[in-house]
């Protein structure tokens, strides 16, 4: 399955969206070397991104596909556990807890290969159109296009 829009960052980590629907989403991630701290497992920023990629995606997920299940959203607030390394293939679950009209709470796992718990995250995110940035330049949603033409 593609991600309905282009994340430069998560193309580049190499993660595969499994599941995207009803308030929770699936994220597969293989990891290499470069994902790796000193002690050759999975470093911990390459876990929170996962664990924020998948989240936000749990909480678009209950949005219109047919608009590329926007609004989009942004991190407002996260807090991670990390209980066990991630090693080999890792598999994210992300879940919506509870949306209002601008915020989605959600949760989400990373299981190791065995199907043991390596991290645990909570997060707020709030649904934006577009976001300001630099000299408060409207930035949109970047969408996926498919074939010739524009969406």
């Amino acid at each position: 399955m593609q991600f309905p829009v282009r994340i430069p960052f998560v193309e580049a980590l190499g993660f595969e969206l499994v599941r995207m629907a009803d308030g929770q989403a699936e994220i597969g991630f293989a990891l290499r070397d470069e994902h790796c701290n000193s002690f050759h497992v999975a470093h911990g920023g390459a876990l929170m991104t996962l664990l924020d990629v998948v989240m936000a995606h749990a909480a678009r997920s209950v949005n219109d596909p047919a608009a590329h299940y926007g609004p989009g959203v942004v991190t407002i607030e996260m807090k991670t556990s990390f209980l066990r390394p991630g090693e080999g293939r890792l598999r994210a679950v992300g879940t919506l807890q509870h949306r209002t009209a601008t915020l989605a709470f959600c949760e989400g796992s990373v299981y190791r290969e065995d199907g043991t718990l390596a991290a645990h995250a909570t997060g707020t995110f709030k649904y934006v159109r577009a976001l300001p940035t630099g000299a408060r330049e409207v930035k949109p949603l970047q969408r996926r296009l498919d074939g010739d033409g524009s969406d």
